[in-house]
């Protein structure tokens, strides 16, 4: 099996659709990306399983999509206007940038060779700062937000009073965050501008642990639901130095990406921190009123916080696959069919002899149940091929046998097994299908 490489998923997301560099035809913007036709489907789809899987299947979790835009005090509580920067250092005869906790500054300069040549490592914030209003001074600063966290925190108490939800709770949201990163680099891994979902748990003090267990089991469990390979995927402990100064405890999910093992997902044991800190900058109390022991406290947090654009690039990485059929290569995404941004493509045999029209009304059909795509340009194997490219699981096949008796030709991408279906029981043999999908 041939190595996956970060060059040839760039590649492939380029040639089929899925992703671009942000304005290519100026030169591009470095750590800014455009999502293609195929790349906003499979991450909405990403986005849309994972909403599901926090909110719809569970009855203690409800959602809000909070301001991009927040007053700068809720960053100040929070830490970021003081806190939230990495150490930077220049090369001081190629003028490169680096982050000096990620190189030796005892070593030569990576891209010019120039030893002794860095200077003094300075602070640098990481938040994009602007103005609201007509005049630009200190008290018309905001800032595009790091993290979605913050939304939720800030909401606390409004989704307590409308929505009558009682601790143990949740609260998800997704959305962009934006961070002016000292180097952007593998692709969409880091980038100034991404998406996250998070979810911030409520929960009593001293039943934190037991939620933390809770929801390290259940994020896992939702990769293996995804289709990703679980032998892809690891745990990692935060240490003494890594673990932020108010965390009880913290986890990362981390997946095997073309570069190595990264963060995909941090579960977060973050106390009353948040909560408290708002408190004390806003003047007003965050806490919580028990309904039946009319106990007042302020709950403790449990935290989920994964990158939607990660779990892009997860998705592709783990999916992507170079397999050698009689010394031709079948380059192929084996995305499970519940995130593939096709489904079913519907294939006519030839063009002639209204096999296309019963294609093209087929495909027609199918558009109810699932996401399609209609192709009756070259070789029928040709097509097969570029199906497999982008991870289309399912393709149909028209042909004269249609005509006689109603049945179609149904491909499955993984195996490349063929069988013959009626028509008529094309939906639920594919919905079938996908219930019981197991990667090979």
């Amino acid at each position: 099996m041939a190595e996956v490489t970060m060059d040839k998923i760039v590649s492939l997301c380029k040639r089929r659709g899925f992703i671009f560099q942000s304005s290519e035809i100026y030169g591009g913007l470095n750590g800014a990306y455009d999502y293609g036709p195929l790349g906003v489907q499979l991450k909405n789809n990403i986005r849309d399983f994972w909403w599901k899987e926090m909110t719809q299947l569970h009855d203690n979790i409800v959602g809000i999509d909070a301001s991009i835009l927040m007053a700068s005090k809720v960053w100040e509580a929070s830490g970021h206007v003081s806190n939230f920067s990495d150490p930077m250092v220049d090369c001081k005869e190629c003028k490169s940038r680096f982050r000096a906790d990620q190189i030796d500054l005892n070593a030569p300069c990576p891209v010019c060779g120039n030893k002794d040549s860095f200077t003094e490592p300075r602070n640098f914030n990481l938040m994009f700062e602007t103005h609201i209003g007509a005049n630009r001074d200190a008290s018309s600063v905001v800032y595009l937000r790091p993290e979605t966290a913050q939304g939720i925190y800030v909401n606390f108490k409004n989704v307590v009073a409308s929505s009558r939800v009682k601790i143990p709770f949740g609260i998800a949201q997704i959305g962009k965050s934006f961070r002016n990163e000292i180097t952007t680099k593998n692709f969409i891994f880091r980038s100034c501008e991404f998406e996250q979902m998070e979810m911030q748990f409520f929960v009593k003090p001293g039943d934190d642990e037991e939620w933390f267990s809770y929801w390290k089991e259940q994020r896992m469990a939702f990769y293996d639901k995804m289709g990703i390979r679980m032998d892809h995927l690891r745990w990692h402990q935060h240490g003494s130095d890594e673990l932020a100064f108010y965390a009880k405890d913290a986890f990362d999910i981390q997946f095997l990406f073309p570069m190595g093992w990264q963060e995909l997902e941090g579960i977060h044991s973050r106390t009353d921190y948040d909560l408290t800190q708002h408190t004390k900058f806003c003047g007003k109390k965050q806490d919580y009123l028990d309904p039946i022991t009319n106990e007042r406290y302020i709950p403790y947090v449990v935290e989920t916080s994964a990158g939607l654009t990660r779990n892009v690039l997860m998705a592709l990485s783990d999916a992507y696959e170079e397999e050698d059929l009689d010394g031709d290569t079948r380059t192929v995404l084996h995305f499970h069919p519940s995130i593939a941004p096709v489904e079913v493509a519907v294939l006519p045999l030839v063009k002639k002899d209204g096999i296309a029209e019963i294609a093209e009304e087929l495909e027609k059909e199918l558009r109810n149940d699932f996401s399609t795509f209609y192709d009756q340009s070259g070789a029928i194997g040709r097509r097969y091929r570029r199906m497999d490219e982008i991870g289309t699981p399912y393709c149909i096949t028209v042909d004269y046998d249609t005509k006689e008796n109603d049945t179609v030709t149904l491909r499955f991408r993984d195996s490349m097994e063929q069988v013959r279906v009626a028509k008529n029981d094309l939906v639920k043999t594919i919905k079938e299908a996908t219930k019981n999908y197991k990667r090979k």
